[in-house]
């Protein structure tokens, strides 16, 4: 299992114009096939007058799982180049949707494949890259007096810190990578002198920059 992986977290879209056909991309984060076919159907209908809705999504933390759709344009003219632009971007859980108004001028294989490809590229130009991470998220529980050079320490390891609960004691939230999580905990109970209160919360993917 890939232990990090490229996503986008907003959706971007773009626009390509060639011989007064129009070419509306938009790049959405979906992580599923039916997120996939749900905003396939959505971007049809909002684009009902559109003649094609040309598209490809991977899915899966290592890209594993793909499809493409031509639409009725010819065969490897549009499905396969939106696909090729999310690859490039080493991108994964997007779609990519390229509707296509119709301009009245037919522009030949080269000239949709460069279309579709502008547009798709377009989109994902304007859709926010996010780094997910195979993470631990912790939780923990130190004495006021420790406080200071916990949070020290976590800043010179460059620790990503969440809320912070103030009761009797301290409680910080913390995401750190998974290989690094076991060490982590290490260092706060030595830190503390074993007076650190540690509470595993959540393991999975998490966003840690771009």
């Amino acid at each position: 299992m890939a232990s990090a992986y490229l996503t986008i977290r907003e959706t971007g879209k773009g626009e390509y114009e060639e011989k007064k056909s129009r070419f509306l991309g938009e790049a959405i984060h979906v992580e599923s096939e039916e997120e996939a076919a749900a905003g396939i159907a959505r971007i049809r209908k909002q684009y009902y007058d559109a003649r094609h809705h040309c598209y490809a999504w991977v899915t899966g933390e290592g890209g594993e799982r793909r499809k493409s759709s031509d639409d009725g344009e010819p065969s490897g003219t549009a499905g396969q180049p939106i696909l090729k632009v999310i690859e490039g971007c080493g991108c994964t859980n997007v779609l990519v949707v390229v509707t296509r108004y119709f301009g009245g001028t037919l522009l030949g294989t080269g000239g949709l494949v460069r279309a579709y490809t502008q547009a798709a590229r377009a989109a994902m130009e304007n859709a926010e890259t996010v780094r997910m991470c195979l993470c631990r998220q912790l939780a923990v529980t130190v004495e006021y007096s420790a406080l200071d050079r916990l949070m020290y320490a976590l800043r010179r390891e460059e620790i990503e810190t969440g809320e912070t609960e103030y009761g009797a004691k301290v409680t910080l939230h913390l995401t750190v990578e998974e290989p690094r999580a076991d060490a982590l905990e290490k260092m706060i109970t030595t830190l503390t002198s074993g007076g650190a209160h540690i509470v595993k919360e959540a393991e999975g993917f998490f966003p840690l920059g771009k």
